[in-house]
């Protein structure tokens, strides 16, 4: 089975659908079966995405973006703090 990159919307309905399936009787592992992933990727999936609905799941990975982003800048700094230091240090 060919790889495949869920996008987070798509993750949040696949373990809605297995919550209703296993909801109408069905077995958990049959119900996952059914969405197409293995039962290690679906409780990966659920103990990340477990209680979030759409609009929160985008929210998330924007802010994940944003943190990303931030600790590259910090790090940026850091580094061009101790290059100064460094060169004041040689000065005296």
């Amino acid at each position: 089975m060919p790889r495949k990159r869920h996008s987070a919307e798509e993750i949040v309905t696949k373990l809605r659908q297995v919550d209703v399936l296993s909801a109408q009787g069905r077995p958990v592992a049959e119900a996952i079966r059914s969405i197409g992933v293995t039962e290690v990727t679906y409780y990966r999936w659920r103990s990340e995405y477990g209680g979030l609905k759409g609009d929160q799941v985008k929210r998330l990975k924007e802010l994940e973006t944003e943190n990303s982003r931030l600790r590259r800048a910090v790090s940026d700094l850091t580094l061009d703090k101790m290059i100064l230091a460094e060169a004041a240090r040689g000065n005296f």
